[in-house]
């Protein structure tokens, strides 16, 4: 098929697919370093990084915002539910972290990661070609490509990058916790002992299980979220193959039907999924001020 023939008709289920699972990236490399470097990480998810930031903002404001009008009085519904969540994420890190002092920290942080997860997902509740339909508009005219994902969350990169954070947090408070030296006797004494024999073992071992603790962090909350992307996408399908036919009205009903039934699933699945992700925050910090 030509390309005007492709142009006409528009484009096919796997072209519509495989458009909207392109990110929005522009290369700032230059010519020299492309040619030498292995690795080229002159590519950034714009979209990603874009949503991420902007999410990350209104998710802060509006915690200081219920900080800043709270009251002794009766609450008002927002504070209420501020309130809730708060106490909420406050119980959760009771139960795990037992040192009060490093709850004056992790706490604020369990509840904004929640929160901004939270954000982050609920993008995936908007109309699949709402803002990409903008974006064809804008973003070549821009100097950009007409690529545009809005889903932060269903980026590899944003989810283990928020899994490597919360690793370094807790490299941070084992060191604090536990000491230089304390931390690193550690890594080469436990799980099995405290012999030199066992050292390389160890150390190898406690090497696996960051890695492994880091990765699955990351990959659970990109595998949900990418799934219910997809979802979205092939739902989104059926509302094009409508028609002034049987097979056309079926599939606009179907079309609406269904996105109705996943759009209300979808609530929990983000809601399950940064809860998910705050707890295991909560989890992996909890343990790095554990002695083994």
């Amino acid at each position: 098929m030509s390309a005007e023939t492709a142009g006409a008709h528009g484009p096919t289920a796997g072209e519509y697919i495989q458009h909207h699972l392109q990110h929005l990236q522009k290369d700032f490399s230059f010519q020299s370093v492309k040619q030498t470097s292995i690795v080229d990480f002159s590519l950034f998810n714009f979209d990603s990084l874009f949503f991420s930031v902007v999410l990350g903002f209104f998710g802060c404001l509006v915690l200081w915002m219920a900080a800043r009008k709270a009251t002794s009085g009766v609450p008002g519904r927002f504070q209420a539910a501020v309130e809730i969540l708060s106490e909420m994420v406050e119980n959760q890190a009771k139960g795990v972290i037992h040192n009060a002092k490093s709850r004056k920290l992790i706490s604020p942080l369990a509840l904004t990661v929640f929160v901004w997860i939270f954000l982050m997902n609920a993008m995936d509740m908007l109309p699949v070609d709402l803002i990409p339909q903008f974006w064809h508009t804008a973003g070549p005219a821009l100097g950009f490509k007409d690529y545009m994902r809005v889903v932060p969350t269903a980026d590899l990169s944003t989810t283990l990058g928020l899994s490597c954070s919360v690793l370094f947090v807790c490299l941070v408070y084992n060191i604090k916790i536990k000491g230089l030296g304390g931390w690193a006797h550690e890594l080469i004494a436990a799980p099995f002992g405290d012999h030199w024999a066992l050292y390389p073992v160890n150390f190898l071992m406690q090497m696996i299980e960051y890695l492994a603790k880091t990765v699955s962090h990351g990959m659970r909350l990109f595998g949900n979220m990418f799934a219910g992307e997809l979802v979205f996408m092939l739902i989104a399908l059926m509302g094009g193959g409508w028609a002034l036919s049987a097979t056309g009205i079926g599939l606009a009903i179907g079309h609406v039907v269904a996105g109705t039934v996943w759009t209300l699933f979808h609530i929990l699945v983000i809601t399950l999924q940064a809860f998910i992700f705050m707890m295991l925050t909560l989890i992996y910090t909890g343990q790095a001020h554990d002695a083994h």
